[in-house]
């Protein structure tokens, strides 16, 4: 079912549930502000003002869920934009630091295209899809379930480390320095790497960074997910791979095997785990034949 027919049924049943102002509906709106409270559900604002004019007026309840989004979009919001001060500072100290100087141009080259294209995927779900900006948001070793996935997230993010200061290392003592059209190619892969997730979070509502299936949760087989089974993961393939071209770096190449690797492990884990959890992926699976990258594998 698509996410606005889910709201628009989420609209028709607190419309008949909430058009009194009785003690009890006051009671029940209450309750239901506990659950948003403990759940983090974030209530749109396009739900809120169909209810309205459902109701040809604001029900204590609309009231309470719709300040609590407020409250809950302020905060997410904040916690977005310090990360995107925050991490491209971080970033460009794993670069510039080992490189020994400023002048390391492949590094801003890169940079401007890793965090021109993060802040538009951002922007996009923050004004089309906050819940899936939330959901997004919890990643991270801790932030996984399962321990084999901690492990995963947990090695994989120092190999993405690695390559970074091996890249830097490179260009500092020129080990292995990469020819400028080998960058441009480099920092191209890393740009489609970032459409193809762009392409993801638009199609997919559902595409969290951990592994799990939420209640409602439905197969989607359009757009990228009708050539290959994990786009997401694909798009990661090229950000992986393009990454130490674009800073100049063979041995960074190299190094970026090791990512490749745990990308793969987290596919095989996800592919078991959404076969046990996600009715309807067994047979999505017998459909798309290609896990990661169309006509191959």
């Amino acid at each position: 079912m698509k996410k606005a027919q889910r709201i628009d049924d989420l609209v028709a049943v607190l419309s008949a549930l909430f058009v009194s102002d009785d003690e009890q509906a006051i009671e029940m709106s209450e309750k239901i502000s506990d659950v948003l409270e403990r759940k983090h559900v974030i209530i749109t604002e396009r739900m809120c003002r169909s209810v309205k004019n459902s109701t040809q007026s604001w029900h204590p309840f609309v009231k309470c869920a719709w300040s609590y989004n407020e409250q809950q979009m302020r905060s997410m919001n904040t916690q977005v934009w310090e990360r995107s001060i925050s991490f491209p500072i971080a970033l460009a100290l794993l670069l510039f630091t080992p490189a020994g100087t400023i002048r390391y141009w492949h590094g801003w080259i890169y940079l401007i295209i890793f965090f021109a294209s993060s802040a538009a995927i951002t922007i996009y779900l923050m004004k089309n899809d906050p819940a899936l900006l939330a959901r997004r948001m919890r990643a991270g070793p801790r932030a996984e379930k399962e321990k084999s996935q901690k492990i995963i997230m947990l090695f994989s993010m120092i190999s993405f480390i690695g390559v970074f200061v091996v890249s830097a290392l490179d260009y500092r003592f020129k080990w292995s320095p990469a020819p400028v059209p080998t960058v441009i190619m480099g920092d191209i892969a890393v740009a489609i790497g970032f459409f193809i997730t762009f392409l993801v979070v638009k199609e997919n509502a559902f595409a969290s960074a951990t592994i799990e299936v939420s209640e409602d949760q439905k197969v989607v087989s359009s757009g990228l997910y009708a050539i290959v089974r994990h786009p997401m993961y694909s798009g990661g393939l090229l950000i992986f791979l393009g990454t130490p071209l674009a800073l100049g770096s063979l041995w960074g190449l190299a190094l970026s095997t090791l990512s490749v690797i745990w990308l793969i492990w987290r596919l095989f884990e996800e592919e078991k785990y959404l076969s046990e959890k996600l009715p309807g992926y067994n047979e999505y699976r017998e459909n798309v034949r290609y896990r990661l990258v169309p006509y191959f594998w």
